[in-house]
């Protein structure tokens, strides 16, 4: 059988969030999710209508054409695609740095432990509607160089953010970023009154290009 991934776009851009914001690299966005996040910037990415079956040789010969080093793999969801942990080790064994920007629904077991891997994994806040689904086993999977990322629209989201964190004590980077992911002037000004080891980040994308399909990394 083929290995393919059902992939909706590769682009290169600005990593725009989370400890590497600001890196050039290489999106690959997979097709399809499971969760309807009410605040969600990729709706064009969520069903499993659209998208193109991708062999991996494809995709990989489609990624070195840019000069990056960083690979960011993203959706969607990635992790429902069967063969996207094959994608992950053939690009850690041509040398690329690759980040997997997961939902939190989906387990990370069976995930490579390479240093240069990392996993961003959201935990779903109440006002994206979608915080029941969140699998927290996967929290004690992370490796401390890996980051756990929550998006916060208002106080509620902040304070089951906070609670989750005294909760699962996550052993890795946490980001707390606003919903739109530029206004963060009263999100910092709690992070600070509560003192939380915590990074307080935008959108940098957002910042450079606008609320655009382009600027959803």
């Amino acid at each position: 059988m083929r290995e393919t991934i059902k992939i909706n776009e590769i682009f290169y851009s600005i990593q725009g969030e989370g400890i590497l914001i600001g890196i050039p690299t290489v999106f690959i966005r997979t097709q399809g999710c499971t969760l309807s996040c009410l605040w969600c910037d990729a709706v064009y990415a969520r069903n499993f209508v659209n998208g193109k079956d991708m062999k991996i040789s494809e995709i990989i010969k489609k990624v070195k054409k840019y000069p990056a080093k960083y690979v960011c793999i993203t959706g969607g969801e990635p992790l429902l695609q069967k063969n996207v942990k094959v994608l992950i080790s053939k690009l850690l064994k041509l040398g690329y740095n690759v980040s997997l920007e997961t939902n939190g629904s989906v387990s990370l077991s069976g995930l490579p432990k390479s240093k240069n891997f990392l996993i961003s994994m959201d935990v779903k806040c109440p006002s994206s509607k979608m915080e029941k689904r969140m699998d927290f086993a996967n929290i004690k999977l992370l490796k401390k160089t890996d980051q756990m990322k929550f998006v916060l629209k208002d106080k509620k989201d902040y304070d089951y953010a906070k609670n989750s964190i005294k909760k699962y004590k996550p052993g890795c980077s946490i980001i707390f970023m606003p919903v739109g992911g530029i206004n963060v002037k009263k999100l910092a000004a709690n992070v600070l009154k509560d003192g939380l080891n915590v990074r307080v980040l935008i959108q940098l994308h957002k910042l450079i290009w606008g609320v655009t399909k382009e600027g959803n990394n």
